[in-house]
């Protein structure tokens, strides 16, 4: 979503833009400009709203909002400032608002990015920056450098989230994949007092590792130079991506030897799984020289092969002995398919398959 942590809740997410949600937006709106016709626009926007997902909820309350706050967009964006001062907002509420800056204040550089500075703390603005970044590449970035230096650490974090290179959710920025354009605002990020904001730095950091991962080791290996008291969190969340795809850069990271390690014994409990059921198994591994085990395990079919974590474990001692025993679930989700047929579960050490087990995923 965008923000770390969401609401437990046991409805669908979807369920969040609701008339509630809704009628917030609109009593912050009204108390901001006297005109806005608060009880047309809860109707427009709240008309067919159970028949939509998500997303496509929070365009349609914008669309709405469009149609009933009818101002030139720097007005607008003013009112919306307001709105965010009279009434507290929340991600829900406020969501379809920097969807329609997003939309409406193209023209607008410096309004769309003062309003979505101002309604951030309350719905974070990282998806509706994305168009501004697209079309006013060094002049947004400008805008976003300031954030980073913002007393305010919902302000600090849309700086480095909004300019990730993979966000997720968000729309494509190209420039964005380049090598670390957004650097500069990382350096300043990277040892931040707030968690919130180290995280996101950590993720963005997680983003270029998948495109150029010796700019991310590189980056990485500086920050462990310079030091700062939150680094060595940074680093380890940052590196996971590293660390899946086995690259020998990242395993040295976290002191473990590239390729180091072996598998002594792999036992499945059983040959056949169904779907919705899990595979259980128990690996023995031995460590290669002292230092840390990075433990990753891959199941691979024709066309797919995915990696998860095993674990990780410090050996004192070359030759020294770690098992571990775990159980893969092939329980169906909604946004994956798992069909039936041969699989291959890979065990890998420190960056290198050292095992494989041949098995049967069958209908339920």
């Amino acid at each position: 979503m965008g923000r770390d942590t969401l609401p437990a809740m046991a409805q669908p997410l979807k369920e969040m833009i609701s008339i509630g949600s809704v009628s917030l937006l609109a009593d912050g709106v009204a108390a901001a400009w006297a005109p806005f016709p608060r009880d047309r626009f809860v109707s427009e926007a709240t008309a067919g709203l159970a028949g939509l997902e998500l997303k496509d909820r929070v365009r349609h309350v914008a669309r709405a909002l469009d149609a009933a706050l009818t101002l030139p967009f720097p007005h607008a964006s003013g009112v919306l400032r307001d709105a965010s001062a009279r009434v507290r907002l929340d991600m829900w509420s406020g969501w379809p608002a920097t969807e329609y800056v997003a939309a409406r204040g193209l023209d607008h550089l410096d309004d769309a990015m003062a309003a979505l500075g101002a309604l951030t703390p309350y719905a974070t603005g990282e998806f509706a920056v994305r168009p501004y970044l697209e079309r006013y590449r060094d002049d947004a970035m400008k805008i976003m450098y300031g954030w980073a230096e913002s007393a305010d650490e919902h302000l600090r974090r849309l700086a480095s989230e909004g300019s990730r290179p993979r966000l997720p959710w968000g729309s494509r920025v190209r420039w964005l994949m380049e090598p670390g354009p957004a650097l500069p605002v990382l350096d300043r990020l990277r040892d931040d007092p707030s968690e919130y904001v180290r995280r996101s730095v950590a993720n963005h950091v997680n983003d270029i590792a998948k495109d150029h991962p010796e700019v991310a080791v590189e980056l990485l290996g500086r920050w462990r130079a310079e030091g700062g008291s939150h680094i060595e969190k940074v680093l380890r969340h940052a590196v996971r991506g590293l660390l899946r795809a086995g690259h020998p850069g990242g395993l040295e990271l976290v002191g473990a030897a590239p390729g180091g390690g072996s598998v002594e014994t792999l036992v499945l409990d059983g040959d056949r799984v169904a779907v919705g059921g899990r595979l259980r198994f128990t690996v023995t591994v031995r460590a290669g020289s002292p230092g840390p085990l990075v433990l990753k395990y891959a199941v691979r079919r024709d066309g797919s092969r995915r990696v998860f974590h095993l674990g990780e474990r410090l050996a004192d001692s070359p030759g020294q002995a770690v098992t571990v025993t775990k159980s893969h679930s092939f329980r169906p989700v909604t946004t994956r398919t798992e069909p039936p047929g041969p699989r291959v579960l890979e065990i890998v050490v420190n960056g290198a398959v050292r095992a494989s087990a041949s098995f049967t995923l069958t209908e339920t």
